[in-house]
């Protein structure tokens, strides 16, 4: 979900000959919107898309003067769309103004140069960003996903730090861009009738900033405590690991030690975490070496997940157009992505696929997007999206909770499955260090833009502000002294590419919740963490009507259409992860835990 979230309100995009006044009512100036935005973007979506995948100072010239473009005539837009407020219609065309009105990530002020200024800015930090590397003091040059290897595969304490601290020599040169980007962003959405940028993002959500505020905090008081059970028992283990003086029993994990660049996710340190040492070890890895996979087999691999619960199957053009593996000769975003090119007629992917566990997970989750795309497709551009955006990240991620031993045997990954209490942990364990962990990273991403946005973190306390949140939710703190000369929130790809991250939160924990209620619709009788929905075509019926709804509604319905319930909740997390969360009280029993 990378492209129409970066700059301007996704396919609502042209406004070519808008008049000044409501010379049309609202739903002839609704489907106007439509009509044009859909063949603009066309335009919109070659000049990003060459721009990620060719990165130079060519693409650069035409991905910021399309960009510009863009904001232009969002802003005419958002003007326009103002003037039918409070105006009868019906209640289509009702959602479709207010959908409108909630703008986009980076709203375009009213001020032309302003938006040209924006667009570049925009354009800059990405480029930098994407083109980034360490080189050290040998002179040897690293990408970001060979130091991502070192950090994964390393257990040596200086090594990582070297790796962890070079990366992000790649964020200070654009933290002043950042810093204008916050003032020009601010004034569009001020324009838009905010009061600054934090309250348009928390405004997207079918209820006011206040009211989602306190349902987001909600959602993380009913799984912190597991959090803090699974931080303690690490914390524990990287102290016998790398020795107290490095990793103190009562106090913050030092980052660099958690297998991730930015330790967001800790399920590469599962070798030292591993409850019961080689039961059920399940090396994915290896059998897709062994067997001759490439990129293509692998994303088909994907793709057969979904066209087994009865959704179609890919276009042609899908596997025509997609960068599925990083091209030699270039630079290119690496970060995984999916693409809604022509309005659901050409979906791509872009992600530099290698030949692991990981990957064929990170492309099940992208084929969610995907799918979602070509569900909606048929609906008026206005409401091609996710119901929010936590339900897009959500698909993926709740067909990769069906990837279970019992799936990876159908589809001749693995040999035998082992089922036992030992087992059981093992997995949970694993899984539980890449989606529990994430949870508080996840939430504090956005709390400290919110913060930046709304001025509560000046521009001189940037770095400050972004360690104090990192400690306070994750329990975790630089492993060096970091001052005001770095810029630790733009080493992470969606603060320089400006992509909301509530939305990874709310996904992680619905998630879990559509799992459930796909697994009850497959008629699935057991512990929810042994289930998967694979070649299960009522439970595809169901999720193929709820994506099909796009954003025509507001997400309750889309929730309750697939799960009975008209609201998120973190219960099915704490039922899907039953057995290690008793397991993890047992073995912190005798230890102090928090920081």
């Amino acid at each position: 979900m990378k492209l129409k979230e970066l700059i301007f309100l996704a396919t609502i995009l042209s406004l070519t000959g808008c008049a000044d006044g409501p010379t049309e009512s609202a739903a002839e100036f609704v489907g106007r919107i439509d009509k044009e935005g859909t063949e603009l973007s066309k335009e919109l979506d070659a000049a990003f898309w060459v721009r990620n995948t060719y990165i130079t100072p060519d693409t650069a010239v035409l991905a910021a003067k399309a960009g510009e473009r863009g904001l232009e005539f969002e802003s005419k837009m958002v003007n326009q769309a103002k003037q039918y407020k409070g105006s009868e219609m019906d209640s289509m065309t009702a959602r479709a103004i207010e959908l409108m009105l909630r703008g986009s990530s980076a709203p375009a002020p009213n001020d032309a140069a302003m938006r040209a200024e924006l667009a570049q800015i925009l354009t800059d930090m990405e480029g930098q960003y994407g083109a980034g590397k360490y080189c050290n003091t040998e002179g040897e040059c690293k990408e970001l996903q060979e130091l991502e290897a070192v950090l994964a595969d390393s257990r040596d304490y200086d090594e990582l730090l070297d790796v962890w601290q070079g990366w992000r020599q790649v964020s200070p040169p654009y933290r002043k861009q950042y810093q204008r980007f916050v003032e020009i962003a601010n004034q569009g959405a001020q324009d838009f009738g905010y009061k600054n940028l934090a309250e348009l993002w928390k405004g997207g959500y079918d209820m006011d900033s206040n009211t989602f505020t306190i349902e987001a905090r909600s959602l993380w008081d009913q799984v912190k405590p597991f959090y803090d059970e699974l931080h303690c028992h690490v914390r524990a283990k990287l102290s016998e690991t790398y020795g107290s003086d490095k990793v103190p029993l009562d106090g913050p994990i030092p980052a660099h030690l958690l297998g991730n660049m930015w330790s967001q996710t800790w399920d590469n340190i599962y070798p030292i975490m591993e409850p019961y040492e080689g039961v059920a070890s399940l090396d994915v890895t290896a059998a897709l070496v062994e067997q001759g996979y490439d990129e293509v087999q692998m994303t088909k691999t994907a793709e057969g997940f979904f066209t087994s619960l009865g959704l179609p199957a890919l276009p042609d053009s899908f596997y025509q157009n997609s960068m599925i593996k990083k091209p030699r000769d270039r630079s290119v975003v690496c970060h995984a992505s999916a693409w809604d090119i022509d309005s659901g007629n050409d979906p791509r992917i872009k992600q530099c696929v290698e030949i692991n566990e990981e990957q064929l997970g990170t492309l099940h989750h992208e084929l969610g997007h995907i799918y979602y795309y070509l569900m909606y497709k048929n609906q008026p551009s206005v409401f091609k999206g996710g119901a929010h955006d936590g339900f897009h990240e959500a698909i993926g991620d709740t067909i990769q909770l069906s990837m279970t031993p019992s799936y990876l045997q159908k589809i001749g990954l693995v040999d035998e499955v082992e089922v036992s209490y030992e087992a059981t942990i093992n997995k949970q364990m694993k899984l539980a260090l890449e989606k529990i962990a994430f949870l508080p990273f996840g939430k504090m991403i956005d709390e400290w833009r919110w913060k930046v946005f709304s001025g509560e973190i000046a521009a001189e306390d940037y770095n400050a502000g972004w360690w104090k949140l990192r400690e306070e939710y994750q329990g975790i703190k630089a492993p060096i002294t970091r001052s005001e000369a770095d810029f630790d929130p733009g080493a992470k790809y969606h603060i320089p590419g400006n992509t909301p991250y509530t939305r990874y939160f709310l996904s992680f924990i619905m998630q879990f919740q559509f799992h459930k209620a796909l697994c009850d619709a497959a008629g699935f009788d057991g512990p929810l963490h042994e289930c998967s929905i694979y070649d299960n075509k009522a439970a595809g019926e169901k999720l193929g009507n709820m994506l099909a709804m796009g954003q025509s509604k507001p997400w309750p319905e889309a929730m309750e259409a697939l799960t009975g319930q008209r609201s998120m909740d973190g219960g099915a997390i704490i039922d899907y992860f039953g057995p290690l969360n008793s397991w993890l009280k047992d073995q912190n029993k005798d230890r102090s835990c928090g920081w």
